[in-house]
Parts: C-alpha cells; structure tokens; sequence
C-alpha cells in the first residue's frame, strides 16, 4: 500500500504523482493542506513539517527520493 501526503501546489509532489501514475501505481493521496488532522497525521509518521512524505507498506520517505522509493517498491 502506498499513502502519499502531499500539497497541490508542491511541484516534488506533482512530479511524485506523475511518477506513480507512470508506473500505473495505485497509491492513497492526502492532500495536509486541507486538514489539520492529516497535516497530524504526517508528523506523526514522519517527524516533519515538509510534503511530500510517503508511506509504502509502512517504510516512510521524505521528500522525492527516487532511489529509496524504487527500493520500497520492490520489498
């Protein structure tokens, strides 16, 4: 399972979607500028403040790390 907390204006996160939907990813997307529960949520899974963050079966990235996210994927 992938959840990707994000903005809708963060360019790492538009580029971060696009990725995804490259690879025909089906992934959770929590928009944290709409709610302060997510904006919660994605500090407490991550300790930060900053989008995009992502979840993939529970190993957290931050930020558009293409490396560590193609490793979590093929865990």
């Amino acid at each position: 399972m992938i959840k990707l907390y994000s903005t809708s204006w963060c360019p790492a996160c538009i580029k971060l979607k696009r990725y995804f939907d490259s690879k025909g990813l089906k992934y959770e997307e929590i928009n944290v500028a709409d709610r302060q529960e997510d904006r919660d949520e994605v500090y407490e899974v991550s300790k930060q403040r900053t989008v995009p963050v992502v979840d993939i079966n529970g190993k957290i990235i931050i930020g558009y790390d293409r490396v560590e996210i193609d490793k979590a994927l093929e865990e």
